[in-house]
Order: structure tokens, then C-alpha cells, then sequence
């Protein structure tokens, strides 16, 4: 392939030559780590809300829905399920032929408790001429997974978590999808009524889940007494980044041509962006719970809600107080105070004029916020809170992944590996200025954030590039507050057998 069609390629896809040389460097140079001052805890960064302060958040979150605020649901959907099947593959391509480990038994003992059980068993007869149970019965369950896995089935397999069959119901069982809509209903529905979800979708299944919702939405308008505005996006091409090889140079496909794979998760923020919201919740897809689990959940997720619109008020009545040219020295300190004690911001600087701590405050107060729940750490893999250090030399509250670690350096693996909470990914997003401006989100990005895996294609090893995450290097420069919410706000669905857990039944 030429350079010609080489540089006709990436204009196809909306990414210029200067950002492949970026790129590029970044293969060669490799990202920093991020120096650490500490884990964020409890005595510092993360926020307990005692009883008494709970129902003025709440009471304030209230206050926000029953005004002109346009609030939104975003939901990242577009990953594939089939890591939740991994074991279950692993038992088709083994040497025996009944289920032998823990996971294995685990399933079949519980089949029959799964949601898309009775689905999965008219697949088996129409397959098989026999149900799921029967099958099991003559030792045959491997066919039960195939039934279940392959395409010629229900296709679990490739289909995205958001249009499994999660959860169980009278009246006919639920979806993550579903369930995100009736969510919502509980702490993002405004006073007309309306609720807006945003669902990130790959381009393959955009098609599936827009048949879903218009299956269910009218049923679930009537049941819930909401109307819904769904809307949905694909993760952008101009977001993909470039392959290389193991010299670092541009990987080629055999007929020659470039090869660009997706950036991950912070390529997200480009999608974010595009919300025309005031406020934005952002949730994973598989972090859902039945309807009699709600109602407790919900709770918090109006607390984080509360604590965000609290924080800005001060922010914005403190930026408006900087426009008016009018500020004594107390209500300078006053809101330096805030920054340090209320957003966690610490600095070095030594202010030799009124007019430099105003542009100090300006810079950071004028930013978007977000208000993050942290639960207890109790061993679930993903990044934590953590106090970092940032470009311009302040220190300040961020989500951390483990890629983003030294390894070499023990204060930052003992701040890593002892840390006292975990990121569940439970954010509530404020995301327009004190004049009512949106932000944009792709300035507060720290693009030195990112991190290199390694992957094979075609048998060939290769080097791909991930873009800084969506709640880490992609919201570096927001307003941060962590707050502490109660594990049994996290429930996701990593494997299938989590759906046998409490929780989801």
C-alpha cells in the first residue's frame, strides 16, 4: 500500500497525519507513570456523608429534578459477553465431557435459576429434539452450552451483555437494557416526567438493541409512569488508534494496508461529549440489580447527585463573585479553602498578588465536576482513588488503574495494593460552566495517560495503544469528589454464574 492510499485511509476514518505521529511517539517514548502522593481514604478524599447531611443532599438533588436542568443516563454497552462464557468455552474445548470444576458444576446446578433458561431450553429442542434438563440427564451438556454460546443458538456468545437475559419477572424477564430504563426512572426522571438514557453500542448490534427498546418501551412507559428518551452512539473511527510492531513500526494488514484498532473506553469521552446534558450519570452496563433492590440503590446514586449540584452552586456563586471585580481578601481565602478542603486540590504555589490567586481560582473552579462512589475494598480487580499529582505541579483527587503504577517504586504499589476502596464506576458528571456553557470535555483530557498492551493478529505480535480511560487520564483536569457508597451498590456481571448470586435472582 502507498502512502497515497495510506493517508486516504486515515482521512476515511477523521484522523490526521500530526495525531498518527503522536501516535507513534508515544510507542517509542511510552507513557510516565503517575506520581502518587497517597490512596485517597476516608480521612482524606472520600467523603462519608453523616445521616443528618444525607437528606440535605438528597433534598437538594430533589430540588435540581424539579428545575430546568436537562439530566441524562449514559451507559457504555457496546462490550461483547463473551468473557462472561469464558469457562463455559473452556468446557467445550475440554477432554471430558461432563462439568468437572467448581464453575462447571456451579452452572448446571443452577441452570434452571437463570433468566434465559426457558429460552435456552426451546433452543435445545429445536436443536436437539430434547430440553436443557433431558439433555443433562444423557450426559450431553456440552450441547446445552453450545445451544447457548453458538450462533446457531442463542448466539450468547457474541451478543453484548445489554441484551442478555439477566434477571427474572412475572410479567416477563429483563435485559440489562430494561433494567438501566427502569432505573433511571428512580433518580433521573424530571418533573415532566421524562427520562433520557444514552446507550454506547457497537455499530453490529446498534440495530438489536434499537428493536429492544421499541419492543419494551411503551410497556415500560406505562408500568413506571415515564416517558423515554433513548438515544444511542458508536464509539467514533476518529478515536481508533494505530498498531505497531514490535520495532515500533506502523503494523500492516497482508493486503498492506494500515492497521487501527479501538482506542477503549476513554475513547468514550468524544461520546460524552456529544450529550447536550447538564448532567450526565455514567453506569456500566452489567452493574444492574432487580427491581427489589432499587429503590436502596437509587438512594445513593441521589446522594452522589446531591453532593454534585452542592459543590457547583459553590463553585459557580464563587466564580460569579470573581466576575464581579468586587472581592475581599477573607472571600479569596475563603475560596481557596474550598478548593483545598472541599475538592482536595493541594499546591505549592506562593501567591504574590491578589491578581494571581484569582487566576489560580478561576482555573480551577471554572472545569467540569464529577462526584465518583467508592466502595470498600474487597478485592475486586479495577482501578481506586487515589491522590495524584498533576502537569501544572497541584495535587489532586483522580482514579487510578494499575497500569498507571510503578512498579518499581514501593510507595506507589503499597499505596496500590493497600488502598481502602475500589472504583465501581458510579459517577454522576456536571458538565456545563457557571454561565450555562457545555464544557468541552476533550480539553480536560490528560493525554499522557494512556498505556500500551501487547496482541497478536494472524499469529503476529503487535503493540496497540489505549487511550487515557474514560474515568481516569480522560477526566484528569475535572473537579473531583469521592464519595463512600455501600458495596451493595456494586453488582456486576463478570461471569455468568453471577447471576446465580443473591443479588440477581
Amino acid at each position: 500500500m502507498n502512502r497515497q492510499q495510506d493517508l486516504d485511509l486515515l482521512r476515511e476514518k477523521g484522523i490526521s497525519p500530526e495525531q498518527i505521529d503522536v501516535q507513534l511517539s508515544h510507542f517509542s517514548s511510552g507513557f510516565s507513570f503517575l506520581p502518587i502522593v497517597a490512596a485517597a481514604s476516608v480521612e482524606k478524599g472520600i467523603m462519608r456523608v453523616k445521616d443528618v447531611d444525607e437528606e440535605i443532599f438528597l433534598k437538594a438533588w430533589h430540588a435540581c429534578l424539579q428545575g430546568d436542568k436537562t439530566i441524562t443516563k449514559f451507559v457504555p454497552a457496546s462490550g461483547a459477553a463473551s468473557r462472561m462464557f469464558k469457562d463455559l468455552y473452556l468446557f467445550l474445548d475440554a477432554g471430558y465431557d461432563v462439568p468437572t470444576t467448581s464453575f462447571e458444576q456451579t452452572f448446571f446446578s443452577g441452570l434452571q435459576q437463570f433468566a434465559f433458561f426457558v429460552l435456552l431450553d426451546e433452543t435445545c429442542k429445536d436443536l436437539f429434539s430434547k430440553g436443557a434438563v433431558a439433555l443433562c440427564e444423557k450426559g450431553r451438556y456440552k450441547d446445552v452450552v453450545k445451544a447457548l454460546l453458538h450462533p446457531e443458538g442463542l448466539d450468547y456468545g457474541n451478543m453484548p451483555k445489554g441484551l442478555l437475559l439477566f434477571h427474572t419477572y412475572p410479567e416477563g424477564n429483563r435485559t440489562p437494557v430494561g433494567e438501566h430504563l427502569s432505573e433511571g426512572t428512580l433518580y433521573a426522571k424530571n418533573a415532566e416526567g421524562r427520562v433520557n438514557v444514552h446507550f454506547t453500542v457497537s455499530e453490529e448490534h446498534r440495530e438489536l438493541f434499537e428493536l429492544l427498546v421499541a419492543a419494551r418501551k411503551l410497556s415500560y412507559q406505562i408500568k413506571l409512569g415515564a416517558t423515554f428518551n433513548v438515544s444511542y452512539s458508536v464509539q467514533k473511527s476518529s478515536t481508533d488508534t494505530i498498531a505497531v510492531d514490535m520495532n515500533n513500526e506502523p503494523f500492516r494488514d497482508e493486503d498492506g494496508s494500515l492497521l487501527f484498532r479501538p482506542g477503549g473506553h476513554g475513547a468514550l469521552i468524544e461520546n460524552l461529549n456529544d450529550i447536550d446534558s447538564d448532567i450526565i450519570f455514567i453506569k456500566n452496563i452489567d452493574n444492574v440489580v432487580p427491581d427489589r433492590l432499587k429503590e436502596e440503590e437509587a438512594r445513593y446514586k441521589k446522594l452522589l447527585a446531591g453532593v454534585l449540584v452542592t459543590a457547583q452552586q459553590r463553585a459557580f456563586g464563587y466564580l460569579r463573585k470573581l466576575d464581579s471585580g468586587e472581592v475581599h481578601p477573607d472571600e479569596l481565602a475563603e475560596m481557596l479553602a474550598f478548593t483545598e478542603n472541599e475538592l482536595s486540590i493541594s499546591h505549592t504555589k506562593k501567591f504574590d498578588s491578589d491578581a494571581s490567586l484569582k487566576e489560580y481560582l478561576r482555573g480551577k473552579l471554572d472545569r467540569p465536576f464529577r462526584v465518583c462512589g467508592m466502595v470498600k475494598n474487597v478485592g475486586e480487580p479495577g482501578g481506586g482513588p487515589f491522590i495524584a499529582v498533576n502537569p501544572d505541579g497541584t495535587a489532586s483527587l483522580q482514579i487510578l488503574e494499575s497500569s498507571q503504577i510503578d512498579k518499581n517504586d514501593p510507595k506507589a504499589m503499597g499505596a496500590f495494593t493497600n488502598g481502602s476502596h475500589f472504583n465501581p464506576v458510579d459517577v454522576v458528571c456536571g458538565v456545563k460552566c457557571y454561565q450555562g456553557n457545555k464544557f468541552d470535555l476533550t480539553k480536560f483530557v490528560d493525554p499522557n495517560t494512556g498505556f500500551i498492551s501487547h496482541k497478536s493478529r494472524n499469529g503476529k505480535e503487535l503493540k496497540a495503544l489505549e487511550l487515557p480511560g474514560l474515568w481516569n487520564g480522560a477526566m484528569s483536569d475535572w473537579n473531583t469528589l469521592f464519595v463512600e457508597v455501600p458495596g451493595a451498590t456494586f453488582n456486576p456481571v463478570k461471569t455468568v454464574n453471577d447471576l446465580l448470586r443473591p443479588e440477581h435472582q
